[in-house]
């Protein structure tokens, strides 16, 4: 064969499991991203009051754990914009949605404390697990990996002392939130002062 039949032969026949075998190695990657995703999505739903409550809303528990299974996964690449669409963004921005929209549901549910608790750690030991500016394959060499730990562990309980402190009927309850929100912006502002100076 010539090196030009050589460069336009089409491809032969994909093996009749490939498929299939591509999709199952997909959904059975990364297993502790996957396990600590779904874990927090579903606490989230308030599992103890979503046993006793109408099919529907068991069902919807079930598909937010299948939706979580999918999205769960580290997007451990470099931040190429392939696309502005939607769905090429949501996808590439899954690791954000999902622990967002956890907090959202559970906000909306009103879990018990303790529940609470475990939904904090499980959305803290998520978040460290899939950083990609700490453990991924992008991350700045020599990065420690002890202090972003530290400083996820310290912001999660001072935010779960705020959130338990009795303050919300009273004339107070403007004040942790305004500072909340303040230090909101200042760790975001430092994250991405962080981010684009140059390493070394």
């Amino acid at each position: 064969m010539t090196p030009a039949s050589v460069r336009f032969a089409r491809p032969g026949p994909r093996p009749a499991g490939s498929r299939a075998a591509r999709l199952i190695e997909r959904l059975t990657s990364r297993i502790t991203d996957r396990l600590l995703g779904t874990a927090l999505a579903v606490a989230a739903c308030d599992p103890p009051a979503a046993l006793h409550a109408p099919l529907l809303v068991r069902v919807l528990v079930l598909g937010a754990a299948a939706a979580a299974w999918w999205a769960a996964p580290m997007v451990d690449a470099r931040p190429v914009l392939t696309s502005m669409r939607w769905r090429t963004v949501a996808a590439r921005r899954r690791t954000t949605l999902l622990p967002a929209a956890a907090i959202a549901v559970a906000a909306a549910t009103g879990p018990a404390v303790w529940l609470v608790v475990c939904i904090a750690a499980l959305l803290l030991a998520y978040l460290l697990v899939t950083d990609a500016w700490t453990a991924g394959v992008t991350a700045p060499p020599g990065q420690p990996q002890a202090t972003p730990a530290l400083a996820a562990a310290a912001a999660t309980a001072v935010v779960l002392l705020a959130a338990q402190a009795p303050v919300a009927g009273t004339s107070w309850s403007r004040v942790p939130a305004a500072l909340a929100i303040a230090a909101t912006t200042v760790c975001l502002v430092l994250a991405l002062r962080a981010r684009r100076r140059p390493a070394g």
